[in-house]
């Protein structure tokens, strides 16, 4: 059965950069009866990790005269790493389904399907809030900084 949860993010926005920071980030999944604390915990992690980097940074670009792809190596295509984050709240709220005996349910994508619109509205309501236009994924910095640029 379908698993649901609720993600709740805080940026924080460099005005003179466009770098983006997480301050805080709360979670809350159900996936049924949960049958390893660790590894739910470290599902929805590791997703929000994924969402956030699909979110900041992860870019790819292509040659437009060759179609040569230009970000295929580690040195061009950036994404997160640990101290890129800052500590993520999460705990679940356990509803167990009764479609199985062991009242489970999916939390393999729960972290990343929960980050990915979290962030992005973040990023947008702090850019509204400041003028600025609503951009689409990757928020670059670089992007960021072009809708603050925009608002001036």
């Amino acid at each position: 059965t379908y698993p649901n949860g609720a993600h709740l993010v805080e940026i924080e926005i460099d005005m003179d950069t466009g770098k983006i920071d997480i301050a805080r980030y709360t979670a809350v999944d159900d996936a049924g009866t949960i049958l390893n604390p660790l590894l739910f915990d470290g599902q929805v992690h590791g997703g929000i990790v994924q969402g956030a980097g699909q979110i900041l940074m992860e870019d790819v670009h292509y040659d437009p005269e060759s179609g040569q792809l230009l970000s295929g190596s580690f040195m061009d295509y950036t994404m997160p790493r640990a101290d890129d984050f800052c500590h993520f709240d999460i705990a679940a709220n356990e509803v167990p389904t009764a479609r199985n005996p062991l009242g489970v349910k999916g939390v393999g994508e729960a972290g990343t399907v929960g980050a990915m619109p979290a962030i992005m509205n973040a990023i947008n309501d702090a850019l509204h809030r400041a003028g600025a236009p609503t951009i689409e994924m990757p928020a670059t910095p670089q992007r960021v900084w072009q809708a603050l640029q925009s608002a001036k």
